[in-house]
């Protein structure tokens, strides 16, 4: 085992073409890192760090961003306008059958288009973040009253920097190793590591030391269950039927359909925080309106959502029922039965057609229920963590976890079929 990765880390880096790849990763997340640190001038860095720690909305927004947004760089916004076009795009394949046509049944072509589609949704949505969140941090005091022409120029440069963002994301996608935009949002969470850590032993209390002994435990029990339920699947036999054509005999193979415990990703848990603070946003703005009664009402909506038990609640209620839903998006049993059926496969003991549709419906009924339980549980994670121990300086985010071990995991398979591809 250990002469063969050896011997694979020796190939990565004897091998020109792998090694320039990898090469090209590493330069364009330097890119990335340089420009979020690059602040817009003229703001109160003392007031934006204490508006980003007061609200996990904006410290998700800071993750994806890569610490950008609390620097108030001019790529503050980060991938967020293309993970909210992509996920506009998900949910318009329901209402629009010629956009699920193309995702689920026009093959990489089709894919290619439906990505295209989500890149020109995100120029108009960079703007639209850009204002909004302009405006908010202005209204909190964060930025100073600027002249309209200042205003309508800082929103040209923050939507321009996410549009940069995502390019970046496109070309390493292209020209390196890995999905692009995953690996910008992974730049981002390890590169607050050092400063998490810093601040951690600053904070260093000797009468917490049982606290963080079981802290380190459970950081490594909770990474263990993430890359177990990451790669955990369900295999679906599946039989090719034998065909004869002129003199030769196709098919009459075995193999498998694996249907994966988390089908969702990370996608649910990003579907509940935007449905869930996105009104705490709202609410927040309204709450320094002049009107009275609108100021009172949203002040009670940010005190109640305030709560940690209510909070809690209904995050991990939207995550669990987000999780099928956006599996449901995902993969349509009808559709790979009739995939399968078009191929000439069938699932042993199982009719095809709508039979083969209901029986792969139930079991991924079945085994999301785990997929979902998971993810919700990894969502509240942190505020569980914060109310057991009572450390605030360190907690394990479990959105940053699962987009780790995820990033992580398919860049060492992508990277192990490059050096399979190239030993063969």
């Amino acid at each position: 085992m250990f002469e063969t990765f050896i011997r694979k880390i020796r190939l990565v880096f004897e091998d020109e073409t792998l090694r320039t790849r990898i090469l090209f990763v590493l330069g364009a997340l330097v890119v990335f890192r340089l420009l979020a640190a690059i602040p817009i001038p003229g703001i109160n860095a003392a007031e934006l760090a204490a508006f980003v720690n007061q609200s996990q909305f904006f410290g998700l927004l800071n993750l994806f961003s890569g610490g950008g947004f609390s620097n108030f760089s001019i790529v503050m916004l980060g991938v967020s306008p293309y993970i909210t076009a992509s996920i506009v795009m998900q949910l318009m394949t329901i209402l629009i059958p010629t956009l699920k046509q193309m995702y689920q049944e026009e093959g990489d072509a089709g894919r290619q288009r439906f990505m295209q589609y989500s890149r020109y949704l995100t120029i108009p949505l960079s703007f639209v973040q850009a204002f909004g969140f302009l405006l908010l941090l202005q209204q909190n005091g964060v930025v100073p009253q600027l002249s309209t022409l200042a205003f309508f120029t800082n929103i040209f440069v923050i939507a321009a920097g996410s549009m940069l963002v995502m390019w970046i994301g496109e070309l390493i996608s292209e020209f390196g190793v890995g999905n692009g935009v995953s690996l910008i949002i992974f730049a981002g969470i390890v590169a607050r590591i050092p400063s998490d850590i810093a601040r951690t032993i600053f904070s260093f209390d000797i009468a917490q030391v049982p606290a963080y002994l079981g802290f380190a435990i459970a950081a490594i029990v909770i990474t263990a269950g993430v890359v177990y339920i990451t790669e955990a699947e369900r295999p679906i036999p599946v039989t090719y039927a034998r065909r004869v054509r002129g003199m030769k005999v196709l098919g009459g193979i075995s193999t498998y359909l694996p249907l994966r415990v988390n089908q969702a990703g990370v996608i649910p848990i990003i579907f509940a925080l935007s449905f869930l603070l996105f009104p705490q946003m709202i609410a927040t703005f309204l709450s320094k309106v002049s009107i009275t009664w609108l100021a009172v009402g949203a002040q009670a909506v940010v005190s109640f959502l305030a709560n940690q038990w209510v909070y809690g609640s209904l995050y991990f209620l939207l995550v669990f029922v987000f999780t099928y839903f956006y599996t449901a998006i995902t993969f349509e049993p009808h559709q790979v039965a009739k995939n399968l059926q078009k191929n000439g496969a069938f699932i042993p003991g199982v009719r095809p057609g709508q039979t083969t549709a209901d029986y792969l419906g139930n079991i991924i009924t079945r085994i999301t229920l785990v997929g979902a339980l998971f993810l919700g549980l990894l969502a509240v994670l942190p505020i569980a963590l914060q109310g057991v121990t009572g450390i605030t300086a360190i907690t394990i985010g479990g959105t940053a976890l699962l987009i780790v071990v995820s990033v992580v995991l398919d860049l060492v398979k992508k990277i192990d079929a490059q050096t399979s591809i190239r030993e063969y």
